[in-house]
C-alpha cells in the first residue's frame, strides 16, 4: 500500500512511500461497522464478527501525524490519548481515505472519527490480518511456519543445496533459508575450498557475528588450544557458546581439508529429544526447563559465564532453545534436596543424545558445508588422528534474526 506525502510546504514534488512493506491482502469484505461503548465491531461477509479495542486501533493509526512517513516508525504515544477515548463514528468506504492509496487486494477502508477529534483510516486487509477475535488469532497461529522435527529415519531427507544455487538464484536462496529455518540443518555442496569461502553464502544473508574466536574461526588441531574443538579429541553433542547470554543462532562449518582418519560429524536434533522427554519423562522435562545450569568458558584472556535452563520454552510453551555443552558446564548451584531429580534429568538427556534414533552421522568432504541452528541442533565430532592427515574446517555464526529477516525480504521480492 502506498501513500503520497508532501515533505514540506516549499516542495512541490510528492514522494511515494509505503504504509507497510508487507502486503495485507484479503478476499473478505466488510458488510457492517458499528461502535459499542467506544469500541469498533466489524462484520465480515463470512459472518465473522471482530471487535477492536479503541486504544488498539488508535495505537495503530497509520496516518502521517502518528507515524513517521519515511521510516514507518511510530511517533504517536498511546499515553497521549485521553482516558475516555472512544470511536465517535465509523464508516466503510470502497475508496481510499485521506492520502491512503490501497492495493485493491487489501480491500475496503474503515474510516474512524475519534472522540478527541483525530481521524484514522485502516485498510480491510490490515484489519483482517490483525483482528483479535479467537478465530482470527487461530488463523494467524496456523500460518506460523511448522518446524520439521527429525530423527535418524530422516537422514536422507534433509535439505541439500549447492553453492551456486545460494549465490546466484534468489529463489534458491529462499528455499535454502526456509529449509534451514524449519529443519535446523542443511548441507551445502560445492563450496570453493579456499579460505573464507564460507563468507559468500553467509553474507548472502547478512553480516556475521564475531566472537572471541574471531569473525571466521579455524577448526583444526592446535598446539595451544583455547577450546576442545581445536584438539583431536572426541566432542560429544553440544551447542556452541552456551556460555553467552545469547548463543549464536546459525553456525556454518565448511570443510577445506579432511584427510585425517576419523573426525566424522554427528548431528542431533535437540528439539526431537526435548519432544520425546516431554512425552516420556515429563518430570525430567520440567526440571530441565526450569533449573538453570551454569556454562563456563575461560582462558587467560577471557572469562564467559552464563546460567540458564538446558531447555528454553517460548510464551506458548513450545521448545525454543537448547543450551548444552558438557565440556563447558560449571558446578551446578541448586538446593541439595533437588540434586537427585536434577541429575536424573540431566543423565536422561545425555543418554538420549547417544541414542541412535536421534543421530545422523556423516563424513565431510572438501567443499561440503553444514549450516545448522546452533540453538536447536547439537553437533559432535568423533576423535581423529592428526598424524594420519590434515583436517581443516572454518566456521562463522549468523544470528537467527538475520535469517528470519532475509526470508521475509526474499518472500516479498519473489511474491
Amino acid at each position: 500500500m502506498t501513500i503520497t506525502l508532501t515533505l514540506s510546504p516549499t516542495m512541490t514534488d510528492s514522494v511515494p512511500i509505503v504504509v507497510d512493506w508487507r502486503p495485507f491482502r484479503t478476499e473478505r469484505t466488510l458488510t457492517d461497522a458499528e461502535t459499542t461503548d467506544g469500541a469498533v465491531t466489524l462484520v465480515w461477509d463470512d459472518r465473522r464478527r471482530t471487535q477492536f479495542n479503541p486504544f488498539f486501533l488508535r495505537d495503530n493509526c497509520p496516518c502521517n501525524e502518528c507515524v513517521l512517513p519515511l521510516t514507518r516508525e511510530q511517533v504517536f504515544e498511546i499515553v497521549d490519548a485521553p482516558d475516555t477515548l472512544a470511536a465517535a463514528a465509523v464508516r466503510i468506504s470502497d475508496m481510499p481515505a485521506h492520502s491512503v492509496v490501497s492495493d485493491p487486494a487489501e480491500g475496503q477502508t474503515l474510516q474512524v472519527e475519534w472522540s478527541d477529534g483525530h481521524a484514522s483510516a485502516y485498510p480491510a486487509g490490515w484489519l483482517r490480518a490483525h483482528a483479535t477475535d479467537p478465530a482470527s488469532r487461530a488463523e494467524r497461529r496456523a500460518q506460523t511456519p511448522k518446524l520439521f522435527i527429525w530423527g535418524a529415519e530422516h537422514a536422507d531427507g534433509l535439505g541439500v543445496f549447492t553453492h551456486d544455487q545460494i549465490m546466484t538464484d534468489p529463489a534458491g536462496l529462499l528455499d535454502w533459508l526456509v529449509a534451514l529455518r524449519d529443519s535446523g540443518l542443511t548441507l551445502v555442496r560445492d563450496v570453493p575450498t579456499e579460505p573464507n569461502a564460507l563468507l559468500g553464502p553467509a553474507e548472502r544473508i547478512s553480516h556475521v557475528r564475531e566472537t572471541n574466536f574471531g569473525r571466521v574461526f579455524d577448526v583444526r588441531s592446535k598446539p595451544t588450544p583455547d577450546s576442545a574443538a581445536y584438539t583431536a579429541v572426541n566432542l560429544p553433542p553440544h551447542t556452541d557458546l552456551p556460555t553467552r547470554e545469547l548463543q549464536p543462532g546459525y553456525q556454518f562449518l565448511h570443510c577445506l581439508v579432511n584427510d585425517a582418519t576419523g573426525g566424522e560429524s554427528i548431528f542431533v536434533d535437540g528439539f526431537a529429544i526435548a519432544q520425546a522427554m516431554r512425552a516420556d519423562y515429563p518430570a525430567h522435562f520440567a526440571m530441565l526447563t526450569t533449573m538453570p545450569l551454569p556454562s563456563w568458558n575461560r582462558d587467560d584472556r577471557t572469562d564467559y559465564r552464563w546460567s540458564a535452563p538446558l531447555i528454553a520454552l517460548d510464551t506458548e510453551g513450545a521448545v525454543s532453545e537448547i543450551r548444552f555443552a558438557n565440556f563447558l558446564r560449571g558446578p551446578i548451584d541448586a538446593p541439595t534436596e533437588q540434586m537427585p531429580a536434577l541429575y536424573a534429568a540431566l543423565r536422561q538427556f545425555q543418554a538420549m543424545t547417544r541414542d541412535a534414533r536421534f543421530r545422523i552421522e556423516r563424513r565431510l568432504t572438501p567443499g561440503d558445508m553444514w549450516v545448522f541452528d546452533n540453538r536447536r541442533m547439537m553437533h559432535a565430532r568423533r576423535a581423529f588422528d592428526p598424524r594420519s592427515g590434515a583436517r581443516h574446517l572454518q566456521g562463522v555464526y549468523v544470528d537467527r534474526d538475520e535469517v528470519r529477516s532475509r526470508i521475509r525480504i526474499l518472500s516479498r521480492q519473489t511474491g
